[in-house]
């Protein structure tokens, strides 16, 4: 039977159409109909590779942005007419004098802009226009969310390799997107839909256990929810209650995560608590209640509440998360929401009561961008981008009660440098809830966190390996590129120290490496290359020298304070590790700390083999 794809092609409109009639005047539903002919004009000779006519493409999207995102009438517009100027003769000019500077506006953004060379790629080159949009208006990257929504939903029609890059952007660039917009649907679908292409095997493995899981728990997760229910209308709150099993790509995430099988991940569901709100009534208020009611029902996990009324994420997302304690002794996630947190959670960026929160975000946003934009390029730019905003974030706090949004996995140093550059660029400690801390130790949600500065203290390259925020990292480059050039490099086989014998060797590069005059290599290198041994005076500095010193002594009453004596106040050293053993009477110990020359080592030695007992005193440079 032969398909009446003209009949399909406009049903699918007319659903366009009708979910933009209630908030549409009759003038623009005219413009989004002659948007629709145009389209449908333009792609006429045209085929998806599903044989399908292409203009079921931008219906799709289309009604996506209509339905889904609740856009404006131009914004769908566009949606219809977002592949015209890519991919038919039609022109940006003839779009502008047919529907306005605005639609121009967003079809010209959402053209993929055709180059004889790329900065690095096509697909990072898309990624940074579609990011660049985003300083002036949201309403392109929305649209874009739409278009890749509904790639991804008919993605099985191509081929393995097409399938591969579309996911893998998808995955890297775009659902991450959409979760820091707010669009958790949309970020769930496009995760899901993403690993269902890359990883198809993992996929139907974790949705068969997800399916079987649900069927085995079906009977006692509707008891509690019921229980739920129940307690809530006893009380005479209307509210929906429904258990919520995590989609296939929240459970592989999590069992990456945690390392954890199946069987073994905690929270695999989640029980959905949406309630109205009566009038005159907070909705603090009204969560509150409904969560004092339940905790005199259920027993409550100490230490299991997640306020995000009070603390929204940074995408806008807000819940009170809490865990209980169902009659079949295992803890349930239970979130407790208005009808407006849960609308918000679907429409994000685009609900009216989120626009706060989310107009933060996209105001950081579009600042740091501008930043990035300038000193990055190609597949850095993303990295810097991806790192910044990508990540699912979390609040700690100053001791003031400051609070700071910061991404998942960020240091205590990321947090210094939040505060300021100054306080991040001295910072030498902190206190974490009242405990000393680290500057590398990773943040928690709800952490209090004090921060230490020391004007001695300044960046060193391998903080850049503990920080995730662009502004920590671009914080310590700009540093360390402040730093004079060094005029050469030490050889990461001896490590040679100022004052020993050296020789230095030109590399291929151009630079200068030098050795100890005993190191294998150099002596390698002489051999074959003799013309290249350049005289080298590698004097002393600031720099310290990080060394072990080995320790053979009789054990005796004080020995150790002695040592330590001698090494911190007589010769006023920090000591950074110090390791003893003792065995039949004899104590080996290894001390660290830093040194400046080979001189002040050998004073060191000097003076610690001149304390009693001591028989023997030998040192290496740490990493030997």
């Amino acid at each position: 039977m032969e398909i009446d794809y003209e009949k399909m092609i406009n049903e699918r409109a007319e659903e366009v159409f009708n979910e933009m009639k209630p908030r549409t005047s009759e003038a623009d539903l005219l413009r989004l109909r002659d948007a629709f002919s145009l389209a449908k004009e333009a792609h006429a000779p045209q085929v998806r590779k599903t044989g399908e006519p292409y203009i079921f493409h931008p219906i799709a999207v289309a009604y996506i942005a209509a339905r889904e995102l609740n856009m404006d009438v131009n914004s769908v517009i566009a949606a219809f007419l977002h592949d015209v100027v890519e991919d038919t003769p039609h022109t940006l000019e003839e779009i502008k004098v047919r529907f306005g500077d605005d639609v121009a506006y967003l079809v010209n953004v959402l053209t993929k802009k055709e180059k004889r060379d790329y900065a690095l790629s096509k697909q990072v080159d898309n990624f940074k226009q579609i990011l660049n949009s985003m300083q002036n208006d949201i309403r392109p990257t929305m649209v874009k969310l739409a278009d890749r929504l509904h790639n991804m939903r008919t993605l099985s029609s191509m081929r393995p390799d097409k399938q591969m890059k579309i996911a893998g952007e998808t995955d890297y660039f775009y659902a991450p997107l959409a979760n820091r917009l707010g669009l958790y649907h949309i970020k769930t679908e496009l995760e899901n839909l993403s690993l269902k292409f890359r990883c198809p095997h993992d996929f139907e493995e974790i949705t068969a256990l997800i399916n079987h899981d649900r069927e085995q728990q079906r009977e006692r997760l509707e008891r509690f929810r019921q229980q739920l229910q129940f307690t809530l209308e006893e009380s005479g709150i209307d509210a929906i209650v429904k258990v919520e099993y995590r989609e296939p790509y929240s459970v592989w995430r999590k069992m990456r995560k945690f390392g954890d099988d199946f069987n073994h991940l905690k929270y695999r569901h989640f029980t959905d608590i949406i309630f109205r709100t009566p009038e005159g009534v907070d909705e603090k208020e009204m969560a509150l209640r409904v969560y004092s009611l339940l905790t005199d029902r259920f027993r409550e996990k100490p230490g299991g509440i997640t306020n995000y009324i009070d603390s929204p994420k940074e995408n806008g997302y807000q819940s009170f998360h809490v865990k209980l304690l169902a009659d079949f002794g295992r803890w349930q996630e239970v979130h407790i929401s208005s009808e407006r947190m849960a609308r918000n959670s679907r429409l994000g960026c685009r609900a009216e009561m989120a626009q706060d929160y989310i107009n933060q975000w996209i105001n950081k946003f579009r600042g740091v961008l501008r930043e990035i934009d300038s000193t990055a390029k190609g597949i850095d730019f993303m990295e810097k981008v991806t790192s910044s905003f990508y990540n699912d974030d979390l609040m700690a706090f100053t001791p003031k009660g400051k609070a700071m949004v910061m991404p998942q996995k960020s240091s205590v140093l990321d947090f210094a440098y939040e505060i300021s550059t100054e306080t991040g660029r001295h910072a030498k400690y902190a206190r974490v809830n009242g405990f000393l801390s680290s500057i590398k130790e990773p943040l928690h949600r709800g952490d209090v966190v004090e921060i230490f500065t020391d004007p001695a203290v300044f960046p060193t390259k391998e903080q850049k390996d503990f920080v995730v925020t662009y502004k920590a990292k671009k914080a310590i480059e700009e540093y360390l590129a402040s730093r004079p050039a060094p005029k050469f490099h030490r050889c990461e086989h001896c490590h040679p120290i100022p004052g020993e014998e050296v020789v230095g060797f030109n590399d291929k590069d151009g630079s200068l490496t030098i050795h100890k005059r005993d190191c294998p290599i150099a002596i390698r290198l002489a051999s074959q290359f003799g013309d290249d041994i350049k005289s080298v005076d590698f004097l002393p500095d600031d720099t310290l020298y990080p060394v072990i010193v080995t320790v053979k002594a009789v054990d005796r009453y004080h020995l150790f304070l002695d040592i330590v004596d001698c090494i911190s106040n007589r010769l006023n050293l920090n000591i950074g590790n110090y390791n003893s053993d003792c065995k039949d009477s004899i104590v080996t110990s290894e001390i660290s700390f830093g040194i400046h020359s080979y001189e002040e080592l050998q004073k060191i030695m000097s003076h610690i083999r001149s304390i009693k007992d001591v028989d023997e005193v030998k040192w290496r440079v740490k990493g030997n």
